[in-house]
């Protein structure tokens, strides 16, 4: 996979891209990424990326014509699936990380300030917003999405079962999780899960998993792949969908 960022700070995503998941992604080759520096595709000598709104208001709105030059450049050779982080964007998801899994090549543009001029958005595929808040600029943003994205990729993790198991990964949060030692501070490991029995530890798993849910975001159930004993353990917990 080939992604490509364009950003005002593209530094602030360097040390992160030489670390952990995305370091030993990067270095099997399972995926190349590009940091574009916006201002390389302003026209006048202050390479100006950024003015005043018309119609008055506070802060700066960032221009439409280096932006737009930068996302027809860049995608222009990888035919790059582009997306503009925005809050204004639709809530990415694990479905979306494992949509942009599959393309070839994404283009992630980060917006900064008080936003960016409407007429960008028809240069790009799609808004995305990882959050209902606001961030400084959309470079930790372009972060979080793309480390959801190449942890899926085959061979990022150690585990290939591991995204499968991932909270969201069915519609639901993930079961708990627990180590050595068996006992902490009076807290023991639940005997299921020591006594070897596969089947009943995985029983125990997706009805934690519901029931974790069922208490923490109750509102993920109404799309979650249901069977009749998933329901009829729910509606122990009273639940009533």
């Amino acid at each position: 996979m080939r992604v490509h960022v364009i950003a005002l700070f593209p530094e602030i995503l360097g040390p992160a891209l030489a670390t952990g998941v995305l370091g030993r992604a990067r270095a099997r080759g399972l995926v190349s990424v590009f940091l574009h520096q916006l201002r390389d595709y302003a026209t006048d000598r202050h390479q100006q990326v950024d003015d005043t709104p018309y119609g008055g208001g506070q802060g700066m709105v960032m221009k439409p014509e280096p932006l737009v030059a930068a996302i027809e450049h860049v995608s222009a050779a990888d035919r790059a699936r582009r997306i503009l982080l925005s809050p204004k964007g639709a809530r990415f998801s694990d479905a979306h990380a494992r949509a942009l899994a599959a393309e070839r090549a994404i283009l992630l543009v980060c917006g900064r300030y008080e936003g960016v001029d409407e007429r960008v958005v028809a240069a790009v595929d799609e808004e995305l917003s990882i959050g209902d808040y606001v961030l400084s600029g959309g470079e930790i943003a372009a972060l979080v999405v793309l480390d959801a994205v190449v942890r899926l990729l085959p061979g990022a993790l150690g585990n290939v079962a591991s995204p499968a198991d991932d909270s969201h990964a069915a519609g639901l949060l993930e079961h708990p999780q627990y180590t050595r030692p068996e006992e902490f501070r009076g807290a023991r490991v639940p005997d299921v899960l020591l006594s070897g029995d596969h089947a009943a530890i995985a029983r125990w798993r997706r009805r934690e998993a519901l029931r974790t849910t069922f208490a923490r975001r109750p509102e993920l159930l109404a799309g979650a792949a249901l069977d009749d004993d998933d329901r009829a353990f729910l509606w122990t917990l009273g639940w009533r969908g």
